[in-house]
């Protein structure tokens, strides 16, 4: 039987729109908390896009934050950080996926 957290985690990285964006975003704050836009320059992608997944991560208890306005630190929650295999697990797997998918795309 899945874990809660690990069926939150295939809901939120491979069930819905935007999971992609998600999984980088908890792969690089785990690795270093960092604020809305750090994170949108490390990954290149929109500040806007990166709040509203850091919106839905946190709705999701998956992701805390220490401060406030512009200096916003997210940081991986406890819940999170005691699931972090079941998250690398997934992410394996959708980035090995993705890769399957790009390389179609070059061969058509």
């Amino acid at each position: 039987m899945l874990k809660q957290v690990k069926k939150l985690l295939w809901w939120l990285l491979a069930g819905t729109s935007g999971g992609l964006s998600r999984g980088k975003i908890i792969d690089v704050i785990s690795k270093k908390p960092m604020n809305a836009n750090e994170i949108a320059d490390e990954l290149h992608l929109d500040y806007k896009t990166v709040r509203h997944h850091l919106d839905v991560l946190r709705k999701n208890n998956l992701i805390t934050t220490m401060g406030s306005g512009y200096g916003k630190m997210y940081f991986p929650s406890e819940i999170l950080e005691d699931n972090m295999k079941y998250f690398y697990e997934i992410w394996d797997e959708i980035g090995k996926n993705k890769k399957k998918d790009e390389n179609n795309e070059v061969k058509k």
